[in-house]
């Protein structure tokens, strides 16, 4: 027997029993609109307002600090606090099928926003968690007219379908998500800090334009860095035999920046593009839209495989690590997009970047920094995982304890 079909979810904390509750929405809640403000009325100062963007951009679950500011007009909609907003339109459907709960009184509310305001049978928070994760998601997303802007308008909200259970569950199910979420965004917190360190470092720890000697530096190193085209320091797409029998890799379906995983292949089953055979230590830079960003250094491969890419194969003669945090600086990225070729997609020829100059120091200093960079590359990506991780856990656990 399906348990949600009878108004049970499949999770619940001890002691809740029975089946939850069912209404439609306006039977449960009264509605109204927010008031036309636009960004162009966004000031530094003045009384706090909440725009329909903020859904899109900042979206939280509770709302409970306001940075964006106007001069009130007047007959404005102020906040008296616990509404549930929900966007009146958006680019898809799905964008506007999310709900946030305004925690603060006094806040204006702009056009765009359909106010949901709740009876004594429905949490705010619990309806907001409902909204954005549970079945009325999948209701309002059907609902929601319009093409290339789609519209949600209060009576259709009045239409959803709402489970819900008693006071006190929901209460508990409120408390047990916004717990989550602040784990969650204590993560993100953490992996935005360790990206903006990362970033930090990179323009001190490496030479300016003009310069050859970097603002910061491990201790020993005195010496001035060389400047050497890239061309000098590594090869560019060598040329190797193709065994008969290979490890064959889609960079395009790599995760991450190095790469551990193969798959079977030989000359008869492979793909017809051109191919090159790949060592360990190799790097990939990214030619057609370089800007991106999207670079690989095969460091980990317990064996040579053969790619099929239109990604520069670069095989240094240099420090790998050092060379792979190199092309991920912006000078450097800037000056292989002065060199590119074409708009939509510029790109660069295999001759132009070998012709970029960089800066490299003594041997034992690529190697600290090389290694000091993958360390902080693997920080981060353990930050990402964990973060990854509890936002799967959260969609699973949503899930399992909504009807």
């Amino acid at each position: 027997m399906d348990n949600k079909k009878n108004g049970i979810p499949k999770l619940r904390f001890p002691g809740f029993t029975g089946a939850w509750e069912q209404r439609k929405l306006g039977e449960v809640a009264t509605f109204s609109k927010g008031t036309g403000y636009s960004k162009q009325d966004l000031e530094n100062d003045g009384t706090p307002i909440i725009l329909y963007g903020r859904m899109y951009t900042n979206y939280e679950l509770v709302i409970h600090s306001v940075n964006t500011f106007t001069t009130a007009k007047e007959k404005s909609i102020y906040s008296n606090g616990g509404e549930v907003i929900v966007p009146a339109s958006g680019e898809t459907a799905e964008d506007i099928s999310v709900a946030s709960v305004v925690e603060q009184a006094n806040v204006l509310l702009g056009g765009d926003l359909n106010i949901i305001h709740t009876n004594k049978n429905v949490e705010p928070v619990f309806l907001a968690l409902s909204i954005t994760n549970g079945e009325p998601h999948k209701d309002m997303a059907k609902r929601a007219q319009g093409k290339s802007v789609v519209h949600l308008h209060n009576s259709d909200l009045a239409q959803i379908k709402l489970s819900y259970p008693s006071k006190d569950e929901q209460k508990k199910i409120d408390s047990y998500f916004l717990k989550f979420d602040s784990l969650i965004a204590l993560h993100q917190r953490k992996l935005e800090h360790l990206q903006e360190q990362k970033k930090g470092l990179l323009q001190k720890m490496f030479p300016k334009n003009g310069e050859v000697v970097p603002e910061v530096r491990f201790p020993g190193f005195t010496d001035a860095w060389e400047q050497r085209k890239l061309g000098e320091v590594t090869e560019i797409n060598p040329s190797s035999e193709i065994p008969d029998n290979f490890e064959y890799v889609d960079l395009e379906s790599v995760v991450g920046t190095e790469m551990i995983a193969y798959r079977r292949e030989n000359k008869e089953t492979a793909p017809s593009r051109a191919q090159r055979l790949a060592k360990k230590g190799d790097i990939f830079y990214q030619t057609v839209r370089p800007y991106q960003k999207n670079n690989y250094h095969f460091n980990l491969m317990r064996k040579d495989f053969v790619f099929s890419t239109g990604y520069a194969q670069l095989r240094p003669n240099i420090n790998g690590d050092f060379l792979f945090v190199y092309i991920q600086l912006n000078n450097f990225v800037n000056e292989v997009l002065n060199r590119s070729t074409g708009t939509s997609y510029p790109a660069i020829s295999p001759s132009n970047l070998m012709k970029i100059k960089i800066a490299i120091p003594t041997n034992s200093e690529q190697e600290k920094i090389g290694k000091f960079f993958k360390q902080l590359d693997s920080l981060i990506t353990l930050h990402q995982r964990k973060l990854e991780h509890l936002e799967l856990m959260k969609k699973g656990l949503l899930q399992q304890m909504f009807v």
